[in-house]
């Protein structure tokens, strides 16, 4: 199980990204915005990922911005960008060591599959008798 942190500004697609990761049995955190999200890392003693839009309330480079602060404070945190827009290569010499990116929309599939590939973090749901 790992403790993610999710910030996405689009209510619906952060309660399915939410729904998907606690299917899959781990302990989610959420915020819609950069503030909310670093609040949230300044009183939990401990995350394994932050699951990040790039652009959050408008603000192209957000999550960019985000990743960077947490990074900073949690050295060990991994990073999983995501947004709708075209990526340019100045957005990706930007993004921290540990990272990797899963453009929108994402399947379940391809959330799972990122983050076991790119993380080694892996499903701990409840198995089904």
């Amino acid at each position: 199980m790992a403790v993610v942190l999710v910030v996405e500004d689009e209510e619906q697609v952060r309660v399915l990204a939410e729904s998907y990761l606690e299917q899959q049995g781990h302990q989610v955190l959420s915020a819609g915005t950069l503030q909310g999200a670093m609040a949230l890392l300044e009183k939990t003693s401990h995350v394994d990922l932050v699951f990040t839009d790039l652009e959050l309330k408008g603000d192209i480079a957000a999550g960019i911005e985000l990743a960077r602060q947490a990074v900073g404070r949690l050295p060990h945190l991994k990073v999983l960008y995501t947004t709708g827009r075209d990526l340019t290569d100045g957005m990706k010499a930007r993004f921290v060591e540990n990272s990797a990116f899963l453009a929108k929309p994402y399947t379940v599939e391809e959330l799972l599959r990122t983050l076991s590939v790119h993380f080694k973090i892996t499903s701990q749901a409840p198995r089904k008798s």
